[in-house]
């Protein structure tokens, strides 16, 4: 809805009126009032007629400033009076004197329309067509600081007033014209803002710079820096000193509370837990010589098996000591020795509460089974080390120190990876239901069993143990006769023989016959030369070989054997005889 408004086409935020010349200096100048239907707060400007010489001065020719956005109509006849200059020269004079003359000097004028509450153009205040006020520039500071005059701006162009019929105005005394006013002070360190819907000329707000401030940006700066010095070395003091101390509060570590301590019997705490109060460490000295073996109680009389080694030092005359994994120690007497099987019996008396090791069978033993050695290695006693067996029916020989034999040791063993050192010998190797399966009695070393400067070597996993049914036997034999017996076929055999096979002797020992008359062999047929390859079904491959499967048996059981003569096989029965051993 346009509310009586014109409705022609509006100018543009950048139109302007166009330029009308003001009056000259000290001419009268006449307003009018416009018609009022061109709009509120309109007027009309009449220019002064040139002074005529004679007569009657023409009508002067009505100039009206108007708002361009009002269309231009036919003159208004009614309600309106002409306002003319007539007269002569003198009348003229008389006209102009009523007039007060005032020189043209800018000034702000009135606002075109009265301000509306809604404040939108162009049913409220004065839209964009509204002349701009002038433009202020900021003060220059020039090169070498020397601060440039401020910038002048330029008086406004005189506008050109188009012509319009003029309205006569009501008889009365001219209006006076708006008195001067002083121009505003330009302040060059100011900035003007511009709002093109404010009347002519008149700045909104002036945006005036802070004040200076005093610089201290330098002591600023060296503050800063002092702050960030000190807090550094504090921080590296303070880091300094925990790294150091651990803290600054006492450390309490987290541990788990006591629990139950049992353990399942065949776990290798179980068994060790079982098996250590009858296991003993052995100190012997005599000859010259000492050495620390290992033994367990066979019985509540105090009888411990060991190795022959062991106690070999005291044989003749010396002393035997028994430590108890209690701590508690006891002295000993030899019982009975055999170098053969490399066992050996010692007694201990006035101990109570012995506790024997039960004895299991070394024939029910399979490879893989897991196993737990006990000892002294080096003599640190109650030293438990776990493993499994590795092999069976090891052909081994100890000893020999002596040069004629009578020192060898031949023994069909058990093979375990369980660490044993010197010092285990004599010591039991257990199964998981710590029953005693084998005595521990030798060791394979990388370096034929002797360290630098003359110190033994430790374990490398080849580890040897009597098995226990051979070792029971013998046992017994030391403990009731103190002797033991040896199983023989009664054949020599000849030691220098390189093929496969235990070669039968043409000559014995000091040049007599090589099979003893009436022995096992003799019945059984063997001759001079045969060469023995099997024992029970079990290939042999030298001498050593057939004696310890000779000596894995008792006397009296029957063997059979596979002899080649003459290139042919041949298969010979015979029963074991027996022999006092050493």
């Amino acid at each position: 809805m346009n509310d009586g408004k014109p409705t022609d086409r509006k100018p543009k935020w950048w139109s302007r009126p166009a330029s009308t010349p003001l009056p000259a200096p000290h001419q009268p100048v006449a307003y009018e009032a416009a018609d009022p239907a061109a709009g509120e707060g309109d007027f009309t400007l009449a220019a002064p007629a040139a002074p005529q010489a004679t007569g009657t001065a023409p009508e002067a020719a009505p100039v009206t400033a108007q708002d361009p956005s009002v269309p231009a109509g036919p003159p208004q006849a009614a309600d309106t009076t002409d306002i003319g200059v007539t007269g002569n020269a003198a009348a003229d004079a008389a006209e102009t004197a009523e007039l007060p003359v005032t020189p043209s000097v800018p000034q702000q004028a009135r606002p075109l329309h009265e301000p509306d509450e809604y404040r939108t153009p162009p049913y409220g205040g004065p839209g964009p067509w509204a002349p701009a006020p002038p433009v202020q520039h900021p003060a220059a500071t020039p090169a070498h600081g020397v601060p440039a005059p401020p910038h002048q701006p330029h008086a406004p162009a005189p506008q050109a007033v188009p012509q319009q019929q003029t309205q006569p105005l009501p008889h009365g005394p001219a209006p006076h014209a708006p008195a001067p006013q002083a121009a505003p002070r330009q302040t060059p360190a100011q900035w003007v803002q511009y709002d093109p819907w404010t009347s002519h000329g008149a700045p909104l707000s002036a945006v005036a710079e802070p004040p200076a401030k005093p610089r201290r940006r330098g002591l600023a700066l060296a503050g800063v820096l002092a702050f960030a010095l000190v807090t550094g070395v504090l921080g590296g003091v303070i880091g300094s000193y925990v790294e150091r101390n651990g803290g600054l509060t006492t450390i309490e570590l987290p541990q788990a509370g006591s629990g139950d301590t049992a353990r399942a019997p065949e776990s290798v705490a179980g068994i060790a837990a079982s098996a250590l109060p009858s296991v003993v460490t052995i100190h012997v000295s005599g000859g010259g010589s000492s050495g620390t073996g290992t033994g367990f109680v066979l019985d509540t009389r105090g009888h411990i098996l060991t190795n022959n080694h062991v106690v070999d030092a005291a044989s003749s005359a010396g002393d035997i000591s028994v430590t108890f994994s209690s701590g508690e120690t006891a002295s000993a007497k030899l019982i009975g020795k055999d170098t053969g099987y490399d066992l050996a019996v010692v007694q201990v008396t006035g101990v109570s509460n012995l506790k024997p090791l039960p004895l299991g069978n070394s024939d029910d033993v399979r490879v893989g089974d897991p196993v737990v050695a006990i000892g002294a290695p080096f003599d640190l006693q109650n030293t438990v080390t776990s493993g499994i067996i590795s092999a069976k029916e090891r052909p081994i020989t100890a000893g020999g120190e002596k040069g004629d034999g009578s020192d060898v040791s031949y023994v069909d063993a058990l093979q375990t990876d369980a660490p044993i050192n010197p010092g285990n010998s004599g010591g039991p190797l257990v199964d998981s239901q710590a029953r005693v399966i084998g005595i521990n009695s030798a060791i394979r070393a990388a370096d034929s069993g002797t360290g630098g400067e003359g110190g033994q070597a430790g374990s490398i996993g080849l580890g040897f143990a009597i098995p226990i049914n051979q070792g029971k036997r013998v046992a017994e034999e030391l403990i009731n006769t103190g002797k033991a017996t040896h199983p023989v076929i009664g054949v020599s055999l000849d030691m220098q023989f390189s093929g496969d096979g235990a070669r039968v002797g043409e000559k014995g020992k000091d040049g007599s016959a090589s099979i003893t008359p009436g022995g096992p062999a003799a019945k059984a047929g063997i001759r001079p030369g045969d060469v023995i390859t099997k024992v029970d079904g079990q290939r042999v491959h030298n001498g050593e070989e057939l004696i310890v499967k000779i000596r894995a048996h008792r006397p009296g059981d029957k063997l059979e054997l596979t002899v080649v003569r003459a290139g042919k096989e041949q298969t010979k029965t015979l029963t074991l005889g027996s022999s006092q051993g050493t």
